[in-house]
């Protein structure tokens, strides 16, 4: 496995070096749910579920370039997080604070009480994750943890739509997380052995010839989603498919365009949502 230095990204790997590319993929399904269960969404809701996310992700990739040492260092997102830690610390805070401070202004009492409850599982998977269970041998595999709260962070704030589709559309989406971190966690094999970090790939051999089977599992899934589903569904369903085979074709090319190519384009495969709304 070929690791580039991490002090010169390309200018593809940007978004994900910034912790850009959860928010943006986040609010596209939310856009999907809402559209398809008949939701009303205005700029809060957005705002907040973006933000919120960013700094999860910024908040957990933060805490990992602390505890490394230079040296371990294997990915651009990391050296980035390490060589710009106060300033980033900075920036945080205050999203952080105008996050919370719109959430009290602009949601209804209910919500901030839900997203309360969700940002608390989030900040205790991180505890957990960094912290007091990082090589515990019975936790729960950080991809299906990460997959079940991005799912519940579409939910948030569309979880008055119709269940018939919406518990479908957040099933699929589900999937593909799990999909997408499962694939990203078998090509980055060696980065997390050589960082000290855990993942589904390093668990066991049988994880990882399993993980390849991902993609057409959630492929066949959408398809059943589809096919027994209104129109609503037939739109959610497309979507899930069409990004289910990009993470298929993806994983099959990445011996070819290497690891840091294809994460970026398994990220872009859930974007599918923008295409079919733009459409509708």
């Amino acid at each position: 496995m070929h690791i580039p230095r991490p002090d010169r990204p390309r200018w593809w790997q940007w978004p994900t070096i910034l912790s850009l590319d959860a928010p943006v993929i986040l609010l596209a399904w939310q856009a999907l749910a809402a559209h398809a269960t008949g939701v009303p969404l205005g700029w809060a809701p957005r705002v907040v579920l973006a933000v919120s996310v960013w700094l999860a992700y910024m908040a957990d990739r933060w805490i990992e370039a602390w505890r490394l040492p230079a040296s371990a260092v294997a990915t651009p997102r990391h050296r980035f997080h390490q060589r710009w830690r106060w300033p980033i610390a900075t920036v945080a805070a205050a999203a952080f604070v105008a996050d919370i401070v719109t959430a009290v202004v602009a949601l209804d009492a209910d919500d901030v009480i839900a997203g309360l409850w969700l940002a608390l599982a989030a900040g205790a998977y991180v505890v957990s994750h960094q912290w007091l269970h990082r090589h515990a041998p019975w936790r729960a595999p950080k991809e299906l943890v990460i997959a079940l709260l991005l799912a519940a962070g579409v939910w948030l704030f569309v979880r008055a739509g119709t269940p018939a589709v919406l518990w479908p559309t957040l099933g699929l989406f589900a999937l593909l997380c799990l999909t997408n971190t499962s694939l990203i966690s078998r090509w980055e094999i060696e980065i997390d052995r050589r960082q000290g970090q855990s993942s589904l790939a390093l668990g066991s051999g049988r994880a990882r010839r399993w993980i390849t089977g991902l993609p057409w599992v959630t492929a066949l899934t959408a398809v059943v989603v589809a096919g027994t589903g209104g129109p609503s569904a037939q739109i959610v369903g497309a979507c899930a498919l069409a990004s289910a085979l990009i993470l298929g074709a993806v994983d099959l090319v990445e011996p070819r365009i290497d690891w840091p190519l294809a994460r970026v384009c398994s990220d872009a495969a859930l974007l599918t949502p923008i295409v079919a709304l733009v459409l509708t």
